[in-house]
């Protein structure tokens, strides 16, 4: 596989040539930095793990050089962070057993110019040559600049692609905005009840940011549960974990709808079921 970036890095946990990794590709995440899969992903993770007909591929499209750091990591460089970055997210897809992990090794600034293509040209190349039947990336209504314009890019690259090419669902993912506030309807609950202590381990696998002050394992764990809890008030609960997802299958089914109006679209349905609520006991 060759890529835009020539600093860009795979890895296959399994020793698999990076072609044939990229061909068992069924379950696809596509996330900004390092860490993000393991947050946002979860659900196809654990979906694959130990299966011989089910197998998930990371791409992370930053190089991690901006990254947060304290304690042990404080007095790095960025090259330095670079390679701790990468360093744990190889950890991490042999902890997950992924079938392979792309480093596509961007500054942050390339993904979010809109006047650069070299970002979703690389994911027009994974996706021609992994057909994944699902792809999992970042929400549109998340508050990270970087976050966003990776979902566009994702969407601008498959709907690049043949129709027959694409993959049947695209899924936009919770990290820096959780998506409780969708209507119950509208969001798509992914169940992650499963091996509770290898999610654990995913998320402890980047010491970097942990050592740095934010506690990533500590507060996805306890979103999921939260989640699991809350998303009924009259039901008891059917699951012990939850994460909550945007589909944005139909960003990719019909190319001509409007993005923007695409996302507007969930949040008025919820600010009209707020003052319809408040309004029946006014």
């Amino acid at each position: 596989m060759k890529f835009n970036r020539a600093s860009a890095v795979y890895f296959v946990p399994d020793g698999l040539f990076i072609d044939e990794a990229i061909k068992r590709t069924t379950h696809m995440g596509i996330g900004a930095h390092q860490d993000d899969l393991e947050v946002m992903a979860a659900e196809p993770i654990i979906k694959c793990f130990q299966k011989n007909d089910q197998w998930f591929t990371g791409v992370v499209a930053t190089d991690g050089r901006g990254s947060p750091r304290d304690g042990l990591y404080k007095d790095h460089t960025d090259e330095e962070m670079r390679l701790v970055r990468i360093k744990e997210q190889k950890k991490a897809a042999t902890i997950g057993e992924y079938s392979a992990q792309i480093l596509l090794d961007y500054p942050s600034d390339v993904v979010k110019s809109a006047a650069s293509s070299q970002l979703t040209e690389d994911i027009i190349k994974l996706l021609h040559a992994a057909h994944p039947q699902f792809l999992y990336t970042h929400n549109l209504a998340d508050k990270h600049d970087t976050h966003v314009a990776v979902a566009l890019r994702v969407i601008g690259a498959i709907r690049a692609l043949p129709r027959d090419m694409r993959p049947q669902k695209l899924f936009g993912c919770e990290v820096w905005r959780d998506l409780d506030w969708m209507l119950d309807g509208d969001k798509v609950p992914l169940d992650v009840s499963a091996y509770e202590n290898l999610q654990a381990a995913l998320l402890s696998v980047f010491d970097s940011q942990i050592c740095g002050g934010k506690r990533y394992d500590l507060a996805a764990m306890g979103r999921r549960r939260a989640h699991a809890t809350f998303l009924s008030s009259h039901q008891t609960d059917a699951a012990t974990g939850l994460t909550f997802a945007m589909d944005l299958t139909p960003l990719i089914s019909d190319p001509t709808q409007n993005v923007i109006e695409f996302v507007q679209e969930y949040i008025h349905r919820f600010a009209d079921e707020v003052s319809e609520r408040i309004g029946r006991f006014c």
